[in-house]
């Protein structure tokens, strides 16, 4: 693959990508591969496409698209906030339109690529100072208090691993890989009743948390992981090293990802 100056990346045609295996082994003769019938199919392969020059230029492609993908920049972030702050009560009204909620994410697509929209959504939805108050009160207040209750739950394994977590207690090899404020978080699914009036298949907490939050790992396909996840429900998507180290907040809906804002104990308004 090569690049002239200023202009888009240009795909070689299967001849040249032939040619350029038969070059390496010319060059490094070390390199040609003695059971196969050219000696170079391992860097490509005409006949199947495969090899490692075209798996290199299928990476090099892809990441240049993602270098190339155009950034939102502040101004326009700001107009784009002011813009969806002036389309909430029309945007409301879909959402409570079972003929048109299926479409919110084609109508408003910025929800896709601009974070801090759910969030602004939200303090519109029930005041800046109700959408606030879980975050004022977090450290000082309920997070405290859900871990006073977990205590009293019926012991499990998995409650005794987010108490650990929950409580900073890392050392212990018992404790979950999340961190002190996303285990106290799925602590709640212990505590809370399940809602009475509907007739549905009862399923464990542990089985909530694992439909509630998923992990991905840090420079995964997140692509991938959409297309195999089965189920229609919304969850939480967090992205990063670790459990306890996560980078990226999203909501998965609809096989789409909406940023959310991080920071502590979590922006997910």
């Amino acid at each position: 693959m090569y690049m002239k100056p200023n202009r888009k990346w240009r795909i070689p045609t299967r001849n040249q990508k032939e040619t350029y295996a038969l070059g390496v082994v010319t060059l490094f003769p070390s390199l040609k591969d003695p059971f196969s019938k050219k000696g170079y199919e391992h860097f490509y392969d005409a006949d199947s496409g495969t090899g490692y020059i075209a798996w290199r230029l299928k990476t090099v492609q892809r990441n240049a698209k993602k270098r190339n993908k155009p950034s939102i920049s502040k101004r326009n972030e700001a107009q784009i906030l002011l813009k969806m702050r002036e389309t909430f009560y029309y945007r409301h009204r879909l959402v409570h339109d079972p003929n048109k909620t299926a479409d919110i994410l084609k109508t408003f697509p910025t929800f896709l690529n601009t974070t801090g929209l759910l969030n602004q959504d939200f303090s519109l939805l029930f005041s800046p100072e109700t959408s606030s108050k879980l975050l004022e009160m977090w450290d000082t207040t309920f997070k405290a208090k859900i871990i006073e209750e977990a205590i009293g739950l019926t012991s499990t394994a998995v409650v005794r691993s987010l108490l650990l977590s929950a409580n900073n207690q890392r050392d212990s090899e018992h404790c979950s890989d999340w961190d002190s404020d996303m285990s106290t978080l799925l602590l709640l699914l212990h505590l809370l009743p399940p809602t009475p009036g509907k007739k549905v298949s009862k399923i464990s907490a542990s089985d909530a948390i694992n439909r509630l939050v998923v992990y991905q790992k840090s420079r995964t396909c997140l692509e991938q992981h959409l297309q195999k996840r089965e189920g229609r429900q919304p969850y939480l998507l967090a992205v990063g090293r670790n459990r306890d180290q996560i980078e990226h907040f999203y909501i998965a809906l609809d096989k789409n990802l909406i940023p959310c804002c991080t920071g502590g104990p979590y922006r997910l308004a």
